[in-house]
């Protein structure tokens, strides 16, 4: 074979092969991307659900979409606040690894049942919590939607009494307030420290409202604003009007007995 033989059949050779090289290479960097992007993802989504541990998934969900409309504003929201009657004194006879065990349960219990009816917590302290209805979106059923959330708590909170029974661990009691009014919704807080939530008077009101399940021996109770959003299914039984701080006249409240199924 001679050298100009031998030329064409290299040039053969590598017109052959540089086409294969390259739609293996580009195979492989496309292999790489799709790999990159699926890891992207991947952190992406974990960076989302531990977000969601601190703020409500429909903020994580406007601010990760990056839109601008998470701005304070007015708005017409429920607030329900809930508290552990007697979790402090049971702390100081338990082992403090067994106490926020119960607590941190309890917690996942009620985020369940508050979730399930469109309400999100916005504040833990101590034992109690917080839960707001409407403040993110426009809600005319969010009043309704409160109280099968407290509904569905107690619920939650006697199996998770059973649970505790099962295991010779003491029972847990909370009171629940629930009021509706206009507040300022938005991101509060200074620094690095800041969260989605509420205020206003409303606010003390529902708070004020959860105290005095105490004094009137109850574990559920509601305003006249609450009162006036619900349908005749649900069985009410009306308290007597009691001065709280803040409110020159006594409000009306009512205790949430049950609803028909």
């Amino acid at each position: 074979m001679n050298d100009s033989a031998a030329g064409w059949i290299l040039v053969g050779a590598l017109a052959f092969a540089l086409p294969a090289a390259a739609t293996w290479l580009w195979a492989r960097r496309a292999r790489q991307a799709e790999q990159l992007h699926a890891e992207t993802r991947r952190r992406l989504e974990q960076l989302q659900r531990e977000f969601e541990r601190f703020a409500p998934p429909d903020l994580v969900e406007r601010l990760t979409e990056g839109r601008g409309d998470v701005a304070p504003q007015r708005r017409q929201v429920t607030m329900l606040f809930a508290d552990l009657r007697g979790f402090t004194s049971m702390c100081d006879r338990l082992d403090p690894a067994l106490t926020v065990s119960i607590l941190n349960d309890y917690f996942r219990h009620m985020s369940g049942a508050i979730g399930r009816h469109h309400g999100h917590i916005t504040e833990l302290v101590g034992d109690g919590l917080l839960a707001l209805f409407g403040a993110l979106e426009s809600n005319p059923w969010q009043g309704r939607d409160a109280v099968l959330a407290a509904l569905d708590m107690r619920a939650a909170l006697a199996a998770y009494n059973a649970q505790l029974a099962a295991k010779s661990l003491p029972q847990l009691q909370f009171g629940i307030g629930i009021h509706s009014g206009e507040v300022i919704a938005g991101v509060m807080g200074a620094g690095e420290l800041n969260k989605f939530t509420v205020t206003g008077d409303p606010i003390n009101v529902a708070s004020r409202v959860e105290g005095l399940t105490r004094d009137l021996g109850v574990d559920l109770l509601i305003t006249e604003e609450i009162r006036t959003s619900l349908d005749a299914g649900f069985h009410l039984r009306p308290m007597p009007p009691t001065r709280v701080k803040g409110k020159p006249e006594p409000i009306q409240t009512y205790h949430v007995e049950s609803k028909d199924a």
